[in-house]
């Protein structure tokens, strides 16, 4: 990881002079969001296309994300694909649920489960990116009712590794540290690595910014525990796997071990582990081809959705 200088991390740091401000907006438009209450967990934010007749599909984002960050390129070519899409901000993440037990990926699993529920969706296709892929491999262990498809992205089976293990818990801190000035210290960051002042980029700072930090440290710790191998072959919904070809988060060699364990089948889609926004267009296409191998999507399905701006 490069490292920042700490004046740029700073609020309110000008180096360069002032900075413009801008208001948040997202680059593209997003499907409707609300609030609502879940018995017995709480309030959750979702976004829902609401097409009752068409077939769901639940996104489940990956760490330190909300939602809308990792999946804004993504939720209009699965809505054009015919598809009702779903996602929810995991919490701690985003809008998501605040709550005074400690982070579990379990306890995300049931929300999504219960989510599903509560809108008449169930059983849907889930995608689960990052840290979402392992809360959808526990989904379909724990709901399996609630899971018609599953399609796992950027993911491992685990992180047990030493290597992987001290890696979740430095990111881990460094959440923490981040947390502790959120809108300032993300504007820097990013500003430090070349994101020019504007809408779009304050839109990102601000929806980093709304994570709670002590919660989002502790699910960097939860994915150093996360490990799936004693019940993957439980799994009996139909799974492929997108795997990000150039990741240096999750090796490719741990997807590809991910989709030999489940005997899935595995398409790969250029890029780092941030290939979902940065190559809409490659990753949307991989994305359609593994809906496609999962039953999802229908043979008349063959030209890839166009990647949303951005």
């Amino acid at each position: 990881m490069a490292r920042l200088p700490l004046s740029a991390l700073l609020p309110g740091s000008s180096a360069g002079g002032p900075r413009a401000t801008h208001a948040p907006v997202p680059p593209v438009d997003l499907p409707p969001g609300r609030i609502f209450p879940v018995p017995g967990r709480g309030e959750f934010f979702v976004r829902d296309t609401g097409e009752e007749d068409r077939p769901a599909i639940l996104l489940l984002h990956g760490w330190m994300f909300s939602a809308d960050l990792n999946w804004f390129t993504t939720y209009g070519p699965l809505h054009d694909a015919g598809l009702r899409v779903i996602a929810l901000d995991h919490r701690g993440h985003g809008r998501g649920l605040r709550s005074p037990d400690p982070f579990r990926l379990t306890a995300c699993a049931d929300d999504a489960a219960a989510v599903l529920d509560v809108l008449g969706a169930a059983p849907a296709t889930v995608v689960g990116y990052s840290m979402g892929g392992a809360i959808a491999q526990l989904l379909a262990h724990r709901h399996p009712d609630a899971v018609r498809a599953l399609v796992l992205s950027a993911t491992s089976s685990e992180w047990q590794d030493p290597r992987m293990k001290l890696l979740w818990n430095t990111m881990a801190g460094l959440r923490l540290l981040l947390g502790l000035f959120p809108d300032g210290m993300w504007r820097g960051a990013m500003r430090t690595m070349g994101a020019p002042d504007s809408a779009t980029t304050t839109w990102h700072a601000v929806e980093l910014a709304r994570g709670n930090a002590a919660d989002l440290a502790e699910a960097g710790r939860e994915l150093g525990r996360f490990d799936a191998r004693p019940w993957h072959r439980e799994i009996r919904a139909p799974r492929a796997v997108v795997m990000t070809a150039d990741d240096t988060s999750v090796p490719p060699a741990k997807q590809r071990e991910l989709a030999e364990r489940l005997d899935a089948p595995l398409f790969s889609a250029p890029g780092t582990h941030g290939a979902v926004t940065a190559k809409p267009r490659t990753y949307n296409a991989a994305l359609m081809d593994a809906l496609r191998a999962v039953g999802t999507l229908g043979d008349r399905e063959r030209e890839p959705a166009p990647a949303a701006a951005g």
